[in-house]
């Protein structure tokens, strides 16, 4: 005698191994999508990291080479402590402007796992409309 079957069981198991089943196939796909987009994000962010050090090594040379330039033309006449008082200021421009397109990039790459978010949050309103 098969009781699961007499006290209607039998149909709630199956369904019950089917949602389990439809789950765990849905958490691989969630899970997959996750890695998708962790190694494209890190893909974007060792890109950023590269750029800023090249970045900042470039501007560094170019800017204490152009400020020794400036010193030396003006070094024999009166004008010296103004010209170094104006390449201070434009070091600390240089500098700001570093510090704006830093932010700038970083703002482009604050969004990471947009996809999984979506798609886990969409999995979330659906279970939420089935309960």
């Amino acid at each position: 005698m098969n009781w699961m079957s007499i006290l209607g069981l039998e149909n709630l198991s199956a369904r019950m191994r089917a949602n389990l089943n439809e789950g765990a196939i849905a958490a691989e796909d969630r899970i997959a999508l996750a890695r998708l987009e962790w190694s494209a994000q890190k893909q974007r962010l060792q890109t950023i990291l590269v750029l800023g050090i090249v970045m900042g090594g470039l501007t560094i040379v170019a800017l204490v080479l152009l400020s020794l330039a400036v010193l030396v033309h003006f070094w024999d006449s009166p004008q010296r402590s103004v010209v170094a008082w104006v390449i201070a200021g434009v070091w600390m421009f240089a500098w700001l402007g570093t510090l704006v397109v830093l932010l700038s990039a970083l703002r482009k790459s604050s969004h990471p796992f947009a996809l999984t978010r979506a798609e886990l949050a969409q999995d979330w309103a659906l279970l939420k409309e089935k309960l």
